[in-house]
């Protein structure tokens, strides 16, 4: 007997958070900061969802859905007025100067090793 499954997580918007937010890394088009959540589909049916932990750029143009902790633009203020200090020994890519995890060996935007 042969069984064939179709299924899968796919990540889809929630809540729109902040309108054109920032540009689309990959189009250069205007992205909306989201929340969003992943969808498991089994035979391209919905069967359960969960909220993704972060909010993630959104881009209408291209679908493209990036966590926001990935992308090269400052986080969102909180509106207290007092900025934080920046880090000094903040990590970025030789080729590309998008902020990086300093546990990455290669750059996860343009891919040149760091």
């Amino acid at each position: 007997m042969f069984f064939f499954f179709i299924g899968g997580v796919q990540p889809q918007v929630r809540q729109v958070l902040k309108d054109a937010a920032t540009r689309c890394v990959r189009c250069g088009s205007d992205a909306a900061l989201v929340e969003y959540e992943n969808v498991l589909k089994l035979f391209f049916v919905p069967v359960w969802r969960w909220p993704g932990k972060t909010p993630a750029l959104y881009c209408d143009n291209c679908s493209l859905l990036i966590p926001y902790r990935y992308s090269s633009f400052p986080p969102p203020s909180d509106g207290s007025g007092s900025d934080s200090p920046t880090l000094p020994d903040v990590l970025r890519c030789h080729s590309c100067a998008r902020v990086v995890d300093p546990e990455f060996r290669f750059c996860p935007f343009c891919g040149s090793p760091l």
